[in-house]
Order: C-alpha cells, then sequence, then structure tokens
C-alpha cells in the first residue's frame, strides 16, 4: 500500500523572510507510515485545489497568533506576531479539506485556527484574560508534561487512549474561548481551557492545544494521535 501523503502547513520567519519547519512535525507522521511534504502559502484557488486533491490529509501546525480579525476582534496590545498570508492560505486549505472530507489534524495555533474558521472565537491572550496558576507556556525540554487535561468519556480521543487523564507539555499564550458550533470538546485542561476538539460529522478532523510533535518519541499516546491520523488518511485513499 501506498503512503498516505500529508500536507504540513509552513511555519513563517518574519525576520528572515523564509518557510521553516520543525522536524517533530514530519518524523511524528513518518513514524506513523505517512509521507509528509511541507505546503506553499500560496492564495492561488486552483494551486489550494491541486494540493487538496494531491494530498490525503493535512496537518496544520503551531506558529503566529490567529488574526482577531478572523473572529470579529481588534488585536489586543498582547496579541502577538500575524501572519495575514499564512491566515489567508490556511482559511482557502481548510476550507476545500473540509468540503471534500479529508482528514485533519490541528496542533496548538492549529486548534485556534480550527476554531475561529468555524465560527468560534480565542483568548487573544491568556495571562491577561484567563490567569490561572496552570503553566501554559513551558520552559525547555519541551517534551516533559506540565499539567492534565480530562478527556471527555465517550470522546474519541478518550477511546483511542483508554484513559481519563493525560499529562500535557504546553507552550501557548492564546486558547478557545468560545467553542465553534459544529465542533465537539475532547480535552479540557484543570483550569478550564478546551484543550483537544474534533468534528463528529466529518471523518476525522482533530486539533490539541499541546505538542505532540515535541512528545512522540518519548509518549505512547502523542504516537497515538499521529497513528490515528494517518491511518484516517490511509483510508481516505481507497
Amino acid at each position: 500500500m501506498k503512503k498516505a501523503v500529508i500536507g504540513v502547513t509552513p511555519l513563517w520567519d518574519r525576520d528572515r523572510d523564509s518557510y521553516w519547519m520543525l522536524p517533530g512535525y514530519l518524523e511524528g507522521l513518518e513514524m506513523a507510515g505517512a509521507l509528509p511534504i511541507t505546503l506553499p502559502l500560496t492564495e492561488d484557488t486552483d494551486d489550494i485545489s491541486r494540493l487538496v486533491s494531491l494530498c490525503d490529509g493535512f496537518l496544520f501546525t503551531g506558529g503566529q497568533d490567529v488574526s482577531p480579525a478572523l473572529y470579529g476582534e481588534k488585536p489586543r496590545q498582547a496579541c502577538g506576531e500575524i501572519c495575514e498570508k499564512r491566515d489567508a492560505f490556511e482559511q482557502r486549505l481548510f476550507a476545500q479539506a473540509l468540503e471534500q472530507d479529508k482528514p485533519m489534524l490541528g496542533i496548538c495555533r492549529g486548534i485556534q485556527f480550527f476554531n475561529t474558521c468555524l465560527g468560534g472565537t480565542l483568548y487573544q491572550d491568556l495571562p491577561t484574560e484567563h490567569p490561572s496558576e496552570v503553566v501554559h507556556v513551558m520552559r525547555p525540554p519541551y517534551d516533559q508534561t506540565v499539567h492534565s487535561v480530562a478527556l471527555l468519556p465517550g470522546s474519541p480521543l478518550a477511546a483511542l487512549l483508554g484513559r481519563a487523564e493525560l499529562g500535557v507539555n504546553s507552550y501557548h499564550h492564546q486558547a478557545i474561548k468560545v467553542l465553534a458550533p459544529g465542533l465537539g470538546e475532547m480535552a479540557r485542561s484543570e483550569d478550564g481551557l478546551v484543550e483537544a476538539v474534533y468534528m463528529p460529522d466529518k471523518s476525522f478532523v482533530w486539533a490539541v492545544q499541546w505538542h505532540p510533535e515535541f512528545s512522540f518519541r518519548t509518549d505512547e499516546s502523542s504516537r497515538k494521535i499521529f497513528s490515528a491520523f494517518v491511518a484516517a488518511a490511509s483510508g481516505s485513499k481507497d
């Protein structure tokens, strides 16, 4: 059987005017049996349509803050760097992949982006809008556990992992504020943040707030998430 081809949204460096990629995203997918490719930040609808037809699934990576304009707000002072070109590309990619029911996995920014694309909102800055003693911005090494999340009984993630609680790493200052219609919650942090979601009416649209790309080498649960995504993308090839 041919490997599932997974399109991975690129990371972007404004100062160097360059695309780049953390190896963990690609290596996690490769370990799960996929062939990952890094995508260009194009706004050409025809090109995006071709990418959607070429790829069996899509991984939406971490990175810059999602523009508050996507959920009807103006950036507050604590909002971080925004990449409008990336927002525009990922909006078009998400819409087309969703229409064709291509499997998608969102990580960190990815969960926030899915939520805004589907009509939800974000905390622009957790320290000022949702103060908490829970560590959401950890120090390296990033494959360590810094807080736990409760997995919702009956959710696909709880079924996959076979447990009610999961220790996770964490590196984010934004998070879901109002959950979008059409998204189901799968995990919640100790301080009440939605940390994993899915779309019940799609074959596989999952997203997590933590970082399996940092922990998959040592953490079985992270590997299972990558494997479930790749399995769904492999099924889309049939």
